[in-house]
């Protein structure tokens, strides 16, 4: 009737599908909270710069780490995150990620369109949407061979980690004795296959229902938490690895061999005590926080390629259900990884 605009959706068919193509969906929130703040909503689609590329997203998962992120606890992290409400860069989540090369900016030599890739976003996060642009610098590789991308997602951040405190950190050697404290966790189930890679003699700490898994995973022992104390067993350890935050270095430090290390991924206070134990030798604290993955990412896709470890996902999540991959990670019984599917099947 009068009033009324008629719209000829023949002829503007395709304007609006240019228009529909700067949009994505993604889940953002934009303000401190618990998994309720997540919102599923369309938001502009990134541009990357001449430096950047834009990865079209296929997979990536739901973190305890991005738990932190969401709530704005500690409260010293909104320092970085923002004071009162999250700033507008951190209002995407996802850390971990893997998908294709859409674009490349006019500088970019490592990647090209079509490029299969995995990766870490650093404190860039933003992989929770269909889209992410990240620096061709960035913690990015091509995605291991026979791997999907739910596989490879899962993989990038625990192994990495792993990695680096076993590694570069622990200075790990063959034959030596290893406590790998949260052994069914994200990190925990890498630091398994990785310590057993440099043949140690690996010692996991779960719970009951988790047992067989981290004895599927490699591990010569298992201590069942929940019926024993391992630092009253009386044994000891070359290396502690804790990736879980349960513990403390005064409470494994009898557990701790001669000159061995406690590896701790949590807690400022361990700054400290690294400095500390590191001027009065022996038994030291060893901690820190590995940001640039490329090597890591590299060297673990030879791993994956030559079937010396694997993923493990405990769950897996459309990216319109993230708040209840979230919600899932926060009761804290996961076990290995929760992936949130993109894009389900690699497509579109």
């Amino acid at each position: 009737h009068s009033g009324c605009i008629a719209i000829d959706y023949s002829k503007n068919k395709a304007k609006l599908k240019q228009i529909r193509r700067k949009f994505m969906k993604a889940i953002i929130y934009d303000k401190y909270g618990s998994t309720d703040v997540l919102q599923f909503r369309e938001v502009g689609k990134p541009v990357p710069t001449d430096n950047e590329v834009l990865i079209k997203v296929y997979s990536t998962t739901a973190t305890a780490a991005e738990q932190m992120m969401r709530t704005g606890k500690p409260y010293w992290g909104r320092i970085i995150l923002g004071i009162r409400k999250p700033k507008k860069k951190y209002r995407i989540l996802g850390i971990e990620l893997a998908g294709e090369i859409e674009s490349t900016g006019k500088d970019v030599k490592r990647f090209k369109k079509g490029d299969q890739v995995f990766g870490f976003t650093g404190f860039r996060p933003g992989a929770c949407a269909e889209y992410m642009c990240l620096p061709e610098k960035s913690s990015l590789a091509l995605q291991p061979t026979g791997l999907s991308s739910e596989e490879s997602a899962a993989i990038v951040d625990g192994a990495t980690t792993s990695l680096f405190f076993l590694r570069d950190k622990g200075n790990i050697r063959s034959g030596q004795n290893v406590l790998i404290i949260g052994a069914s966790g994200s990190i925990g189930t890498s630091a398994v296959q990785l310590a057993k890679h440099f043949e140690a003699n690996v010692t996991g700490v779960c719970s009951t229902a988790n047992v067989a898994l981290v004895k599927s995973l490699g591990a010569d022992k298992v201590i069942d938490y929940t019926k024993e104390d391992f630092t009253k067993s009386g044994a000891t350890w070359d290396i502690i690895f804790d990736t879980v935050g349960k513990s403390s270095f005064s409470r494994c430090k009898t557990s701790l061999s001669k000159n061995g290390s406690y590896l701790p991924t949590t807690g400022l206070i361990n700054n400290v005590l690294m400095l500390w134990t590191a001027l009065i030798g022996g038994k030291r604290v060893k901690t820190g926080m590995s940001v640039e993955k490329n090597e890591a990412l590299l060297y673990l896709k030879e791993l994956i390629e030559a079937g010396k470890i694997k993923s493990v996902i405990d769950r897996q999540y459309p990216l319109e259900h993230a708040a209840e991959a979230h919600r899932y990670v926060e009761k804290g019984h996961k076990k290995g990884n929760v992936v949130i599917t993109v894009r389900p099947n690699n497509k579109t």
